[in-house]
C-alpha cells in the first residue's frame, strides 16, 4: 500500500511558497567523471541530415547545455553518445578511446553512459525502488537496495521506495529518474529535456537541486533543452545547433555578449533588427548613428539592439524623434513599442515598471552601445 506519511508536509511547503521539499537527504557519491568527444558526426534518417560534420568536445566533469530549436539534431546527437543510435560518419570517443566509428562500436551498457529520458520512461508496474534497481544488474542484490535506497535519499524520496510512480508527481518522478540513472554512478549523464513536463515554479527548484547532485558526483553532464535561460543557469558550456550544425560553442557570456551571427543573438533576447551601411562616421541608422567596429565603410550590415538598450527620454533631450504607440505592465519592466521615422516596425523598449510614458506621448530615443550588436549582411 503507498505511503503518505510525509507527502503532507511536502505539499504545505508549496502552499505556503517554500517550493517542494526535498526532504532529508543524503550525499551524493562521486563517479569518475569522462571526458567525451565527438569528432565529425555526420547522421541522416532516411536521407534528411540530422548532424552534419559537428565536432564537440565536452571535458571531465563539465555540464554542457545541448540548445537549440526542435529538430536541429540535439536529440540525435546525445543518442548517438548513448550507443542507441549510431552515425552515419565520424567518432565517438571517451576518455580518447573510440566507443563508436569507422571501424568500432560499443554497446550502450559498456559506455559508462547514464541516460535520462524526456518522458522519465520509469516502469509503472515496479516499484520506486526497483525501477533505481534497474541498472545495477552486476551487483548483487543486497548491495542494489542499498544503493537504492542512498540514491533516493539524495533527492528526498527514500521514503517512497515502495510506492508506484502513478502515486508520485511529476516532479517526484522527475527525481525518481535522476536517481535511477545517477545510482550507476556513470562517468557521463545525458538527460534529455529533464524538466519540460514541470510547471515554471516547480521547474526552477528541480532544476537547482539537480544542478547541485550534478556537482557533488562530478559526473560529466550533458542536458538537451531548448530553453536559453535554462541553459545559461545551468551550463558550464552552452552548444548552440541550427539544423544539424554547431553555430557557437562557448559559456554563456560569450554567446550572449559575443554571438557569432543573428541567429545566435536573437536566440537568447528579443532584438529590434534593422540595416544599415558604414560610413566613415559610424553606422547611419533610424536610432541614429552607431558605432562600426571593425566593420570597413561601405560594408553591408544588420544591427540588432536589445529591448532594454532602447533608452526614452523627454523631447527637450538629445535622440531621434519617436513616439509611443503601445505600453504593457508585465511585473518587473513596462513593454513600450515605439513609433520612428525610417522603420516600418515598431522599436520595442522594456523600461523599468511604473514608467511615466503614456500611449502618444512624443519621446527622444537613443541606445545603449552595450545592447547593440552589429554583424556583416551575410551573417
Amino acid at each position: 500500500m503507498p505511503r503518505t506519511f510525509d507527502r503532507q508536509s511536502s505539499a504545505t511547503a508549496n502552499i505556503e511558497g517554500a517550493g517542494p521539499r526535498w526532504g532529508a537527504r543524503g550525499t551524493a557519491g562521486a563517479t569518475f567523471a569522462a571526458g567525451l568527444t565527438f569528432q565529425n558526426i555526420s547522421h541522416d534518417y532516411d536521407g534528411n541530415t540530422s548532424v552534419e560534420d559537428l565536432t564537440l568536445d565536452v571535458a571531465p566533469g563539465e555540464v554542457l547545455c545541448l540548445l537549440g530549436h526542435s529538430g536541429c539534431g540535439k536529440t540525435t546527437l546525445m543518442r548517438i553518445a548513448a550507443g542507441v543510435e549510431r552515425q552515419n560518419g565520424g567518432s565517438v570517443m571517451i576518455n580518447g578511446k573510440e566507443v563508436a566509428g569507422p571501424n568500432s562500436f560499443l554497446p550502450p551498457e559498456k559506455r559508462g553512459v547514464g541516460l535520462m529520458f524526456q518522458d522519465y520512461a520509469l516502469f509503472p508496474h515496479m516499484t520506486i525502488k526497483a525501477n533505481v534497481m534497474f541498472g545495477l544488474t552486476n551487483m548483487p542484490k543486497k548491495d542494489a537496495e542499498q544503493v537504492a535506497h542512498a540514491a533516493l535519499r539524495r533527492v528526498g524520496l527514500d521514503g517512497y521506495a515502495d510506492d508506484y510512480p502513478h502515486a508520485l508527481s511529476g516532479g517526484e518522478q522527475q527525481r525518481v529518474a535522476l536517481a535511477r540513472a545517477m545510482a550507476p554512478r556513470p562517468g557521463i549523464l545525458l538527460m534529455d529535456e529533464p524538466f519540460s513536463g514541470l510547471d515554471s515554479r516547480l521547474r526552477d527548484t528541480v532544476r537547482e537541486e539537480t544542478i547541485s547532485i550534478l556537482r557533488e558526483t562530478r559526473a560529466t553532464c550533458i542536458i538537451v533543452t531548448h530553453d536559453p535561460e535554462e541553459a545559461m543557469r545551468m551550463g558550464d558550456k552552452i552548444a548552440l545547433m541550427r539544423k544539424g550544425r554547431l553555430v557557437q560553442h562557448g559559456t554563456a557570456d560569450d554567446l550572449y555578449n559575443h554571438p557569432n551571427n543573428t541567429f545566435v543573438a536573437r536566440f537568447f533576447s528579443e532584438m529590434n533588427q534593422f540595416s544599415g551601411v558604414v560610413t566613415s562616421n559610424g553606422i547611419e541608422t533610424p536610432l541614429g548613428v552607431i558605432p562600426a567596429g571593425d566593420h570597413q565603410p561601405g560594408t553591408r550590415v544588420e544591427i540588432c539592439v536589445r529591448p532594454q538598450g532602447v533608452m526614452v527620454n523627454s523631447p527637450d533631450v538629445c535622440g531621434v524623434i519617436g513616439r509611443i504607440s503601445a505600453k504593457r505592465f508585465v511585473g518587473e519592466v513596462d513593454l513600450v513599442s515605439l513609433i520612428v521615422d525610417g522603420l516600418d516596425e515598431p522599436v520595442n523598449a522594456r523600461l523599468r515598471a511604473g514608467s511615466s510614458w503614456q500611449v502618444g506621448q512624443d519621446v527622444r530615443v537613443t541606445t545603449d552601445p552595450k545592447d547593440v550588436l552589429v554583424f556583416p549582411a551575410d551573417k
